[in-house]
């Protein structure tokens, strides 16, 4: 009777046994297995020591506490706001903190703010390297950002050198994640708002900022005047150099043709010189007294000089007596043209 009972308890014990180990091996094969999304990466440790690290898709390790899996979102694009947060309703109002307060190079305090873009690019620098990355990272920003906004005036923070402090301040972040890898990439940076920390300093420098985009604007506004009118003014300097240089053309030839005209008149007074002498002077009298309506009266002991009638010539009224006028004019050396001593060339 009681090696019955003896055996009895043993196939008791035995009923519980297994159903407690089959429970152990199932939860043991589901912790061995693990899934990774297309988004992450998965950092395996064994007895807290990294092993390995696995891409997306099933995979399987030994259960804890013999190796533990880390699962890091790499492929994420994550935001860090400095001096600002966002709230659920998706509208932004200043952080109470004072990491957007700093001191400019000319001992004034600006309120600046920053958005970060970054991701995980390393999981396993991310978990290990530091105990809070997101904060560390938060840190460096607001370092980078009082080191260059210290070197410079307000109001190159307020308005004209924003681009160049954003720069500055990306190179300075870079510096610090090479020297302190945390696994974090930086995606884009760049300033969100940077006012004065009270609303009369910050009216001050909105009137300097619209004073210099209407400067800006009056510049744009005479280039654009100075473009149009320059292309007439051109045209207008060439037409006029035109003309001046047809006119210094035009007037040398004349001068040349007068020259020319002299050297001939000249050859033929050398060869003949009364007769040439006699022409010329006819020629002079005719051209002077073409505009002028007289009547030569050489009846009495004086010429007498009358006007002419309307419509009447001083060719109209030319005689024989006033022909003999013409044997008045003598000429140096000239006086008589009968002399033979002045023939030449006859």
């Amino acid at each position: 009777m009681e090696e019955g009972k003896t055996a009895m308890k043993e196939r008791r014990k035995n009923f519980w046994l297994l159903p407690l180990l089959l429970i152990l091996l199932g939860l043991a094969l589901y912790d061995s297995f693990f899934t990774v999304k297309e988004s992450e990466q998965a950092v395996l440790t064994t007895f807290g020591k990294y092993s390995r690290t696995y891409e997306a898709g099933l995979h399987f390790k030994l259960p804890r506490p013999f190796q533990n899996i880390h699962k890091v979102p790499v492929r994420r694009t994550q935001k860090l706001e400095l001096g600002y947060y966002q709230d659920s309703s998706g509208h932004y109002h200043d952080a109470d903190d004072d990491n957007a307060l700093t001191i400019t190079g000319d001992m004034n305090v600006v309120d600046i703010d920053f958005f970060l873009e970054w991701r995980i690019s390393d999981p396993v620098a991310w978990l290990f390297n530091s105990e809070s990355p997101a904060e560390i990272l938060e840190y460096m920003l607001a370092s980078a950002v009082r080191s260059v906004v210290g070197t410079k005036t307000i109001d190159e923070t307020l308005t004209s050198g924003k681009i160049e402090i954003q720069n500055e301040v990306k190179e300075k972040l870079f510096e610090k994640l090479s020297e302190n890898p945390i696994g974090v990439q930086i995606i884009d940076l760049k300033i969100n708002n940077s006012t004065p920390p009270t609303e009369e300093v910050s009216r001050a420098f909105r009137d300097v900022e619209t004073a210099k985009q209407q400067k800006d604007t009056a510049i744009n506004d005479a280039n654009k005047y100075r473009n149009s009118r320059l292309p007439a003014a051109r045209s207008k300097a060439d037409q006029i150099l035109r003309q001046a240089e047809g006119y210094k053309a035009g007037r040398i030839q004349e001068a040349e043709g007068e020259r020319d005209r002299f050297i001939s008149i000249y050859e033929q007074y050398s060869k003949y010189d009364i007769i040439t002498a006699k022409r010329l002077y006819l020629e002079t009298l005719s051209r002077v007294l073409s505009n002028v309506n007289l009547i030569i009266d050489n009846s009495g002991d004086l010429k007498t000089y009358l006007p002419l009638e309307a419509g009447q010539t001083p060719a109209a009224v030319y005689s024989e007596d006033t022909a003999d006028t013409e044997a008045d004019f003598q000429l140096p050396e000239q006086a008589n043209p009968e002399n033979p001593e002045h023939e030449k060339g006859e």
